[in-house]
């Protein structure tokens, strides 16, 4: 069972009381360096000030403008000399960011988020020089107070999402798309919640959220919406380095360096943390205005950026003055020589030698399974060879039973049979004087092997065991099944959470039922989980979930030696468990071998033949003109090369995706056409 945010947040809390932040350094006050501004914008036309960002111009950076929140006054612009060049009627704004390079029809521009407070929705712009132009296709309302925005850009596949924090803790995270008339639209993915206000927030290029709790500290967060959110405290008040109550956060990336920015308001002072070092405290400075002793009383929002302008070679950070109802700018080497820190240097190169996974997206996503948490598991699909677009799919709901869905995701059946982890199914078997598709499921309420046919022509799934068929396994799921080339008889595989994998033949019996006969014992090392096997070849590929993918042989008498496809500690391309497993079937004995890399919400492919070297991985992300979000946290997965239909005339790929968000619902099924996972690593299709 999946632990709730809160429960996390709890944990979180508690480990910051017995160490780390809690045991952390307070800054001195007496101590902390005086930093002075190099510049500060006029004072915004309203009187109030919420936040600001640089927005860069590439071309010629002294050309770049100051964009900033005036409540009531809108959006104003601002030169490098902090004269007011332009204004943006917006409603009353309360927090503003910028992305660069978004598609905008035929054109890549410079696009700025906004809250507007009047409203309580989201507003899009672009920006060209100082002008400020609506570029949303329509009223994006939020449905609660907003507090904050900040842009984060998916390195995977280039996704640009709005994180939008608000008065009630709510943090709510859109994907922004650009619509056939280029303009933008939003769909909500996922929505956080904590107990009090939100400030700000800010993203990283790594895949982090900052998040400022007023009262209670800076969070970080997983930004992509497909990953647990593994909520994390980076600071608290009275526990580690904020006095009373947390404001503004930015990031800073300059050569080396790559800090956290807070403003601790209470205090009067901006602390900075090492990104680099688990956000360890670096120290904490106070800001004068340009030529003043005295310090600001209340730093608010912030904004950094690491690249160089004109009298910032190191880039600035931005201060929200609420004060002085204005904007400051301070150079980054003053605050690095004032916290005798080191600053410059080449720039920061991902640690990481993790390959990188292609892109795509499902065409199709299943009903969700009725079962709330960890519920859906594992498919198996039936390709109709007389009306491919008339296909099934199987599915478990492993609190339920077992689903019978169509090529467009809906519910054609659903059986309360039991609790049924995995499933799958063979064709041509031969049960009281006719061939039907035999479907099998580890069923984990009686620990027994249910046993079906699937009628085609009525689109139901009949049980045909013959009585309960115990496994001998406390807690049977892993399920694959074979059939003979040498004599065709038809086998299953089941394992259960010990390291035991069995093997039964299914045997029809004189009153048209089917029992399971065993046949074989295998051990393992350690917890298994997917299998496949492949008839052609009598291989059975076997996922040891922290260890490798296996080959052995699958015949009935067959030896239980086995030889690692790929070890999980040999590729950095993939990272534990290994769950799913499917074959592509090209024919001869060709094709690809797929398994879910569950560690890393990616899939791994493999040559079917030969050496069987790994070609590559890919993963499923968002398609929000669809409105079907990517897989992540796959269990069981199924892959056919048999035409499936329009969109899937080469075969596909159907996985269970764990975390079913755009929005947050039960988990359910997604159907990748194997043409798309073709192109992105140039593998074949069935029929070329």
């Amino acid at each position: 069972m999946k632990p709730s945010l809160f429960s996390v947040l709890a944990t979180a809390i508690a480990l910051v009381l017995c160490s780390g932040v809690a045991n952390a350094r307070e800054s001195d006050p007496a101590t902390v360096p005086l930093v002075a501004a190099k510049l500060q914008t006029q004072a915004t036309a309203s009187k109030e000030a919420n936040a600001a960002v640089l927005v860069r111009d590439a071309a010629n950076p002294s050309r770049s403008h100051i964009v900033a929140t005036a409540a009531l006054g809108g959006l104003e612009v601002y030169d490098l000399t902090g004269k007011r060049v332009g204004t943006r009627p917006s409603g009353e704004v309360a927090a503003v960011d910028v992305a660069y390079g978004v598609a905008l029809g035929n054109r890549k521009a410079t696009v700025l988020a906004a809250i507007d407070t009047t409203t309580n929705s989201l507003r899009l712009f672009s920006m060209k020089g100082p002008r400020l132009q609506e570029v949303g296709a329509r009223p994006l309302p939020l449905g609660f107070a907003a507090e904050g925005v900040c842009l984060f850009r998916n390195s995977l596949d280039n996704a640009l999402y709005a994180f939008i924090v608000g008065d009630g803790g709510e943090v709510d995270q859109q994907i922004l798309f650009a619509t056939a008339d280029g303009k933008l639209d939003a769909r909500q993915m996922r929505r956080i919640n904590l107990p009090s206000t939100l400030k700000q927030c800010a993203a990283d290029s790594r895949g982090h959220v900052y998040v400022s709790e007023e009262g209670v500290g800076v969070w970080r967060f997983n930004a992509d919406p497909e990953a647990d959110v593994s909520a994390r405290i980076v600071d608290a008040p009275r526990l580690g380095h904020l006095e009373d109550e947390s404001g503004g956060v930015a990031l800073y990336d300059g050569g080396d360096r790559e800090w956290l920015i807070a403003s601790d308001i209470a205090a009067g002072r901006i602390n900075v943390y090492d990104r680099s070092k688990k956000d360890a405290f670096l120290g904490a400075f106070k800001l004068a205005a340009p030529g003043s002793v005295g310090a600001i009383a209340e730093p608010g929002p912030l904004f950094a950026t690491g690249a160089a302008y004109p009298s910032f070679p190191m880039g600035m950070l931005l201060v929200t003055d609420e004060d002085g109802s204005n904007y400051k700018a301070v150079a980054m080497e003053e605050v690095a020589k004032a916290l005798d820190l080191e600053i410059g240097g080449k720039p920061v190169q991902d640690k990481s030698a993790t390959p990188k996974a292609v892109a795509v997206t499902a065409l199709v996503e299943t009903t969700p399974a009725n079962s709330y948490g960890d519920a859906a598991d594992d498919p198996a699909i039936w390709a109709n060879p007389v009306d491919p677009s008339k296909s099934l799919v199987v599915a478990t709901d492993k609190k339920a039973g077992l689903y019978l869905y169509d090529m467009q995701g809906k519910v054609v059946q659903f059986l309360a049979d039991g609790k049924m982890n995995n499933v799958d199914l063979r064709e041509d078997f031969e049960l009281g004087g006719k061939k039907v598709v035999l479907v099998v499921a580890s069923n984990r309420t009686d620990d027994s092997i249910a046993i079906y046919t699937l009628d085609t022509e009525k689109r139901e799934l009949v049980d045909v065991a013959d009585g309960v068929q115990p496994t001998g396994l406390d807690d049977p799921y892993g399920v694959c099944m074979y059939r003979s080339p040498k004599d065709r008889r038809t086998y299953v595989f089941i394992n259960g959470d010990d390291t035991r994998k069995r093997q039964w033949e299914l045997v029809a019996t004189a009153n048209g039922r089917v029992r399971a006969k065993l046949v074989r014992d295998m051990a393992f090392d350690s917890q298994t989980e997917g299998c496949v096997a492949d008839d052609e070849t009598g291989a059975l590929y076997v996922d040891e979930e922290d260890v490798a993918l296996w080959r052995m042989s699958a015949s009935a008498d067959g030896a239980e030696s086995r030889t690692a496809v790929q070890k999980i500690a040999d590729n950095p391309a993939v990272k534990n468990d290994f769950e799913g497993l499917g074959i592509y079937d090209l024919g001869n004995g060709r094709g690809y071998i797929v398994v879910s890399s569950q560690g890393n919400d990616t899939y791994a492919v493999y040559r079917r033949e030969g050496k069987q070297e790994y070609l590559g991985s890919f993963a499923v992300v968002a398609d929000p003109l669809r409105g079907i979000d990517g897989i992540s946290e796959t269990d069981g997965l199924e892959i056919t090369s048999r035409n499936l239909g329009p969109g899937f005339e080469h075969g596909a790929m159907i996985a269970q995706d764990g975390r079913n968000v755009m929005p947050v619902e039960n988990q359910n099924y997604k159907y990748v056409p194997w043409e798309s996972i073709a192109r992105v690593l140039k593998l074949e299709t069935r029929g070329e």
